[in-house]
């Protein structure tokens, strides 16, 4: 094409030139050793993550913190209340249970077939946790497994090397430091099923007013209840703030801890650490039997052996009974005998 636009054709010395030049091969993926810091993602360093972006994402991690300022001038003399209490632990579970079951077993890694309803119930629940939109979560989360604790991995706490000063600053990258870098993972290629899904997209441009509601249910709770702005403002901080903040980082720790201390019972792909984590298992409905999860990642349940409590497992299987999900994929015992280590 030529500069006025006319096609113009090319030469016959020019055609042969384009013959002779050998095909290019596709980019290969960088080695990697399982110790060494992870090569410079050049790429992600070419993305600018827009201000306004880096500033809401502070504040939706440094609010909850604030609300314990709050508490010490609101109940300054008081205690709290039982109201508080039941609000905080059923918002906790709702929102909770969204993201466990709904994000990551459900829409992430297709343990189950939900019907509708109880997709678009359990996408809006796990929105009102504050942890994301769900195309972006799911997207994330996918390349997570793609390139668990090597150069890929959005939040292994393996990114600086495996020395103790590297991974004490990898557990701060896989907690917290991964949602501040411009490393952004695109949905396209990692979550192009939901993106083609219209009730998805509805709920992820509905990210923002779904955490405004998440907020606005327990305040207005409080107000009905106790009848005054005490009972409002108490049920805000507890069941609002402080309820989003500890399910935070309770997803979280098992991004950063289960990759770090526990026990690995079942073999997984090479570099990948993720552990199973007990004291978790309850806050987190089951998640931090992390290790299970990466050896089976579309098992429904990832509490498989005695004494694992596993609370998202035991809804979906409540969820089976009603006739609300289909075609789960429940663990065989035989594959998993042959994926544990002697």
């Amino acid at each position: 094409m030529s500069i006025s636009g006319q096609t113009t054709e090319p030469s016959a010395h020019a055609r042969a030139a384009v013959t002779r030049e050998p095909p290019q091969k596709p980019p290969q993926e960088p080695s990697y050793d399982g110790t060494s810091p992870f090569p410079r993602d050049e790429a992600a360093d070419r993305v600018t993550v827009p201000r306004w972006q880096l500033v809401a994402t502070a504040l939706v991690v440094m609010f909850p913190f604030a609300a314990l300022g709050l508490a010490g001038w609101v109940l300054w003399g008081r205690l709290i209340g039982p109201l508080d209490v039941v609000l905080a632990v059923v918002l906790y579970t709702i929102t909770g249970l969204g993201v466990t079951v709904g994000f990551h077993r459900g829409l992430t890694h297709h343990s189950f077939v939900p019907t509708r309803g109880l997709k678009v119930a359990l996408a809006v629940a796990g929105s009102m946790s504050f942890q994301g939109d769900v195309i972006g979560w799911v997207a994330t989360h996918r390349r997570h497994h793609a390139f668990t604790d090597r150069p890929g991995d959005p939040h292994s706490p393996f990114r600086y090397g495996t020395t103790m000063r590297a991974e004490l600053r990898g557990l701060a990258h896989a907690h917290i430091g991964w949602l501040f870098t411009g490393d952004v993972t695109p949905p396209a290629r990692y979550a192009p099923d939901l993106l083609a899904d219209r009730d998805l997209r509805a709920i992820t441009r509905a990210f923002p007013a779904l955490c405004i509601l998440s907020l606005a249910l327990p305040f207005a709770v409080g107000w009905a209840i106790g009848g005054n702005w005490h009972g409002a403002l108490t049920a805000l901080l507890w069941a609002g703030l402080v309820r989003v903040a500890l399910l935070q980082h309770v997803t979280w720790s098992v991004n950063s801890l289960c990759h770090m201390i526990g026990r690995r019972p079942f073999r997984t792909r090479r570099h990948d650490r993720a552990t199973n984590l007990w004291p978790l298992a309850l806050l987190s409905f089951g998640e931090s039997w992390h290790n299970l999860h990466h050896a089976e990642p579309t098992s429904a349940r990832h509490g498989v052996d005695r004494g694992q409590i596993d609370p998202s497992a035991v809804v979906i299987r409540l969820f089976e009974r009603l006739g609300w999900v289909r075609d789960v994929h429940w663990p065989a015992p035989a594959r998993l005998e042959a994926r544990r280590q002697s």
